[in-house]
């Protein structure tokens, strides 16, 4: 079976969880209010479970643990190159905050709640790239609470470390590459449930993505030209980019480059949407790229899988 087709089941069912969402509120039996609180058990629960058991199903091995960690140098470089090319690219526009905010989210994806379900559907039989995506997720970390915060606000005193490391994503992988390290497993009966509350990431994302477009002004959204731009660019341009700067590249196998290709084609990533409101930088643009970007990649993340 073909990557391509592979993929097919995995986007008509996050199109059918957005369909779900969207129907419960405008059908009367939800509001969107409430999907603050499920995007808090999706952070705080089910996206740490998620990373966790990822690096549980894997014993220790130093070749595994070497190209795990090579996947966080890699995807680490590979972030920076590009937001550097496109810094260099519209430096001269920075002063309108719209092509800082398109930048961060040119390259800042949802590699965790979205990317890991989508690489362990590709390779099953594959543990380790569970392992890639929470190495991505961590390496998207750092670049955000930098790179992506400094851009945002023009300002080096919003860069933090600090917040880098001391959140949900970050804690959850502090813990657990010790345990992997020293191939300390939980038991099978804690892990199971740890495997269920990782499985709820993506039909959870998703619900909460159709709660929040009832309330959009779906004209509105679809007929802002800013939306298409950065949708195209996350979506195809990156990935391809991605991918480009790992192909050539000697000693990496296919499995560690198809990974970056798949987990960088992930829509753009909600905390650019966080960082925005909390700066109050361009935030219907980027809350429209958000659920642009989203809702095109059940076309996209097909089409990028047909270049393997």
């Amino acid at each position: 079976m073909s990557y391509f087709s592979t993929v097919i089941p995995y986007v008509l069912w996050m199109l059918a969880y957005i369909l779900l969402g969207f129907g419960l509120v405008k059908g009367g039996w939800g509001e969107t209010s409430h999907a603050r609180s499920i995007s808090g058990i999706l952070v705080y629960i089910c996206a740490p479970a998620m990373f966790f058991n990822a690096f549980q199903t894997m014993r220790y091995d130093p070749a595994d643990f070497r190209r795990i960690g090579l996947f966080f140098v890699v995807t680490l470089a590979v972030q920076m190159i590009v937001i550097a090319f496109l810094c260099l690219l519209l430096h001269r526009r920075f002063a309108d905050a719209r092509y800082r905010i398109l930048s961060i989210a040119t390259v800042l994806g949802n590699v965790g709640f979205l990317g890991l379900p989508l690489v362990t559907t590709l390779f099953p039989d594959q543990p380790i790239v569970g392992c890639y995506s929470t190495m991505y997720a961590l390496s998207m970390n750092l670049v955000v609470f930098t790179l992506g915060v400094y851009l945002i606000t023009r300002d080096r005193k919003y860069m933090s470390l600090k917040s880098a490391i001391l959140n949900p994503t970050s804690l959850t992988i502090l813990v657990t590459l010790p345990l992997y390290f020293l191939d300390i497993h939980l038991p099978d009966a804690i892990l199971g449930n740890l495997a269920l509350l990782g499985r709820m990431t993506t039909p959870l994302c998703m619900f909460v993505l159709g709660m929040r477009l009832a309330e959009v002004n779906l004209k509105a959204l679809f007929t802002r030209p800013y939306a298409y731009i950065g949708s195209l660019l996350k979506l195809l341009v990156y990935p391809l980019l991605a991918y480009l700067l790992v192909y050539f590249v000697p000693g990496l196998d296919s499995t560690f480059k198809i990974c970056v290709l798949a987990l960088s084609a992930a829509p753009s990533a909600s905390i650019i949407l966080s960082l925005a409101e909390l700066h109050r930088c361009e935030q219907e643009n980027a809350a429209a790229t958000l659920l642009m970007s989203t809702l095109l990649c059940a076309l996209t993340i097909p089409l990028v899988m047909l270049i393997l």
